[in-house]
């Protein structure tokens, strides 16, 4: 039996007569008919074939069904960005009237959804802090569950399997985020999960070019996505699926440095005197570190910190890098480093923010692929220097 490291690379859509060994971009809105019969067919779905590159294009299945291998799904769909996807997860498959329960540290956008857009539509939403408070958030009407694990910005995570024996005792479906993690260290289906989604901006593209999305899950579930996808629009390029199932031949080997890298700094930093804390699944300090090991192969590529003095120091800190990059992204060869309370997460009130741990002073850290040495002497230099 392949490893996923092969398949990721090896999967490919059917060669051309031009017999290339790397796959071509199908840069095209639509494709031809045969005859007026074989368009019909094509459309009332009687035979296989393209239409529309806004329903399917053969650079975007070859993408998809590498991401479906590694996920462990049954079936997916690419979409224009990790929001769309995100998005498209949940309206796809819920009606005015249904509640979900969501835990409560997520990411920003994936926050105003569920408190400024799903109750114009009447869809409401619980939040959820711990663990005992899942079930008895349960009503007759609640259909999904949505978790972030690890979560954006402050590394929370939350129990799998706890939650996949949950979902299918109520009959509810478990909608995971997984783009922290990616699928190469941690893969929610295992442990139960019904939909995983990505925005593979992030760790799946790895050096920040270009804007995407997946979601993977059991077939009966997506065939409702797809549908909805298809209507509304929200499909990715075929050139964003391009480099994207490129990017995919490396992922293994780059979350492998992202996660020895970011250990290295979260280890280095755990006792720096400028700090409140620090925070890395992996550490074994980490209050979830026996959970990490559990259901993650090793601890991602984000580090979170927070320094001493609140938003002054914090704002000192950032303006004192030199070697990372100041941006709102993550999941990059470089490191990045982001304010999470007055950018990511800049929507939320400052009473959300407390809620979920983001303080003034929290900063994250996209650990990239540069000497870790560099890394750590930017970071030091850094905290030293916004005293």
């Amino acid at each position: 039996m392949k490893k996923f490291e092969t398949d990721s690379i090896r999967i490919q859509t059917e060669k051309s007569q031009f017999r290339e060994h790397s796959t071509p971009i199908y840069l095209t809105s639509s494709f031809a008919f045969d005859n007026a019969e074989h368009g019909r067919a094509l459309f009332a779905e009687e035979v296989e074939g393209k239409t529309y590159s806004r329903l399917a294009n053969p650079t975007t299945d070859e993408f998809t069904a590498k991401m479906i291998m590694l996920e462990n799904g049954e079936d997916g769909y690419a979409f224009s960005s990790g929001m769309a996807a995100i998005f498209a997860s949940i309206a796809a498959l819920l009606k005015s009237g249904d509640h979900i329960l969501s835990s409560r540290a997520i990411f920003g956008s994936s926050y105003q959804i569920f408190t400024a857009l799903l109750p114009k539509w009447g869809i409401s939403t619980t939040f959820i802090d711990k663990e005992d408070e899942w079930e008895k958030n349960i009503t007759d009407n609640t259909k999904m569950i949505f978790i972030e694990t690890p979560s954006n910005p402050g590394l929370e995570l939350i129990d799998l399997e706890f939650l996949s024996n949950l979902s299918k005792k109520r009959n509810l479906i478990l909608n995971v985020d997984n783009t922290f993690a990616t699928p190469i260290l941690q893969q929610p289906i295992k442990f139960g999960a019904d939909l995983v989604s990505h925005s593979t901006t992030k760790f799946i593209d790895g050096q920040g070019r270009t804007l995407g999305g997946v979601v993977v899950g059991k077939k009966t579930l997506m065939e409702e996505v797809r549908l909805f996808a298809k209507q509304t629009g929200p499909t990715i390029s075929p050139f964003n699926s391009w480099v994207l199932t490129k990017s995919l031949e490396t992922l293994g080997l780059r979350m492998e440095k992202h996660c020895s890298n970011a250990l290295a700094l979260a280890e280095k930093l755990e006792k720096n005197i400028h700090l409140e804390k620090v925070k890395y699944p992996f550490l074994k300090s980490d209050a979830n570190y026996k959970l990490a090991k559990k259901q993650m192969n090793l601890g991602g590529g984000i580090v979170s910190i927070e320094v001493k003095g609140g938003l002054e120091r914090a704002n000192k800190f950032v303006d004192s890098i030199k070697l990372a990059t100041l941006t709102a992204n993550l999941g990059d060869t470089r490191t990045i480093v982001t304010h999470p309370a007055s950018t990511t997460h800049s929507k939320l009130t400052e009473e959300e923010r407390q809620q979920v741990g983001i303080t003034q002073g929290l900063i994250r850290i996209s650990v990239g692929l540069e000497s870790i040495e560099d890394i750590i002497y930017d970071i030091e230099q850094a905290l030293e220097n916004s005293k």
